[in-house]
């Protein structure tokens, strides 16, 4: 259903700054706390001495203590301690890799031993003083898939975004949908528009460009494995280039979103926009995130009732059209990582059962 050799973001920072955070990612229910040195750590969400779940409990001098009988519990998954009792043969929980990097805490759902840092995605905005970023979280009652199908095509935002970001000339302008490994993108020009939208035109007033000229707009859709999707999106005064125009003259974001499965029908969703223009205005952050709020709250009702539809009605097939190419290309590049997951442990399986054979 979902690759787990590969990192997710499960949470922001701030979630875990003083208590432990129960999260479940992948199927996987993981309790996430700060060590001693600060420093991240998860494991499985279940004590193993009645199975009470870890994040009910509390965190002491970088320990994860169980709320239940006080049994402390180590971030490798092995028992400390426990008032009164001998505990060190309980048997180990399971530990995942876990890390702090670009203002998330990301999380490897699979198996701990390929965890790779140098898999996480580059973030270039992340730490540029040169960009502003704001961004919030919704929990989906939806299968992950559904959003990355949402945001690889946007041709629903004149429909379910009409007072914010939609407008009609988007879906009279043919999108292109291109695949360059587990790379796709999906992109929209449209030159010379009468006006931005209501959320465009907040923007350009913020950067001290007017609102009432003609426009030239993009969406630039990008998906990678597993599940980030980020969008590159900007209005420019008609006539200057476009998303090429000068930095003086549009205004441009990334809108940034990563989803996270928590199980085949449901998924945590953190959405964000990094800004190019600007960066140093609190005000102008805080203005984009409510409107950026308003907005994934609309697609969220929308996948929620989605869903319940697929789940009432699984035995009915669903139309594809040619605004669909992205997130079926999408959809592609996620079974092939899938099944080529599966196809690795089934061989470390079958290596193990022979190394067994033999002996």
């Amino acid at each position: 259903m979902f690759p787990k050799n590969a990192w997710y973001v499960a949470c922001t920072p701030q979630e875990i700054d003083g208590k432990p955070l129960g999260r479940k990612v992948c199927n996987e229910a993981i309790v996430f706390y700060r060590q001693a040195d600060g420093s991240p750590a998860a494991v499985e969400d279940f004590c193993p001495h009645r199975g009470a779940p870890l994040s009910l409990g509390y965190v002491s001098d970088g320990k994860l203590v169980c709320g239940y009988h006080g049994l402390e519990m180590g971030c490798d998954g092995k028992t400390i301690a426990m008032p009164g009792q001998r505990v060190r043969g309980f048997p180990c929980i399971k530990s995942f890799a876990v890390l702090e990097r670009h203002g998330f805490i990301w999380v490897w759902p699979g198996d701990k031993d390929q965890a790779d840092p140098a898999l996480l995605p580059a973030l270039h905005w992340a730490d540029d003083p040169e960009w502003a970023y704001g961004g919030g979280y919704y929990h989906v009652k939806a299968d992950y898939r559904l959003m990355v199908d949402n945001l690889m095509d946007l041709t629903h935002e004149t429909y379910v975004h009409s007072t914010s970001i939609g407008q009609k000339e988007i879906d009279e302008t043919p999108c292109v949908t291109k695949v360059d490994g587990d790379h796709v993108t999906t992109s929209r020009f449209m030159s010379d528009l009468p006006e931005a939208p209501p959320f465009w035109k907040m923007a350009l007033r913020g950067h001290g460009l007017p609102d009432d000229q003609r426009v030239d707009r993009w969406q630039v859709c990008h998906f990678t494995p597993p599940s980030h999707v980020m969008i590159e999106v900007g209005v420019a005064l008609a006539g200057h280039g476009g998303k090429d125009a000068p930095a003086d003259k549009k205004v441009y974001a990334v809108v940034v979103d990563f989803i996270t499965p928590e199980t085949e029908t449901s998924h945590h969703y953190f959405w964000g926009m990094a800004r190019h223009f600007k960066p140093q205005d609190p005000a102008l952050t805080l203005a984009i995130r409510e409107g950026q709020a308003k907005v994934f709250g609309e697609d969220l009702q929308m996948l929620e009732r989605q869903q319940a539809n697929i789940s009432q009605w699984p035995e009915r097939k669903l139309l594809m059209l040619n605004i669909d190419a992205g997130g079926m290309q999408s959809r592609r590049v996620m079974e092939r990582v899938l099944a080529a997951e599966q196809a690795a442990a089934a061989d470390r399986l079958a290596g193990a059962s022979a190394a067994e054979l033999s002996q």
